[in-house]
């Protein structure tokens, strides 16, 4: 009765991708953002670049 050869390397990398996995979690939980917020903060941006935008000047070809 031997038993069956086990590939270590397997295991190793099934056991950090676990850890990797709940390391993930873990952040998005702390760091996440919802999708509204993620939408409200682009709009956001969109609206202060129009606004920046609007108010740049034109260069002129005259000026020296």
């Amino acid at each position: 009765m031997s038993a069956k050869p086990v590939n270590l390397n397997r295991f190793r990398k099934q056991k950090a991708r676990a850890e990797k996995s709940a390391r993930a979690s873990e952040n998005a939980v702390k760091f996440g953002r919802s999708k509204a917020q993620k939408q409200a903060e682009k709009a956001e941006k969109a609206r202060r670049a129009r606004g920046l935008d609007g108010h740049r000047l034109e260069r002129g070809d005259d000026i020296a």
